[in-house]
């Protein structure tokens, strides 16, 4: 278990984020999934865009978002654009 900014994705303003909801490590991301972090930030940044969901992912992915599989970006955009509804 390492610092959070040391996954792809999570630049130093995100792993504050993700601390401030309780969020500590690399295992309490996986365990709690990108769309339940996504949802914990999105209480207290109602700014938190898709790119963080997918940035979310790619973290517990371990690989940059945009690498990500066409199937999981279209899963992940159907749950955001649910979450605007």
């Amino acid at each position: 278990m390492g610092r959070l900014s040391e996954l792809p994705n999570i630049g130093k303003v995100l792993e504050k984020q993700l601390n401030d909801v309780g969020i500590m490590d690399d295992s309490d991301l996986i365990d709690l999934g990108s769309k339940e972090s996504w949802l914990k930030i999105k209480e207290i940044d109602q700014t938190a865009c898709l790119n963080k969901l997918m940035a979310l992912e790619g973290a517990i992915q371990n690989i940059r978002w945009h690498n990500l599989s066409d199937a999981d970006k279209e899963n992940l955009r159907e749950f955001y654009n649910l979450q605007k509804e």
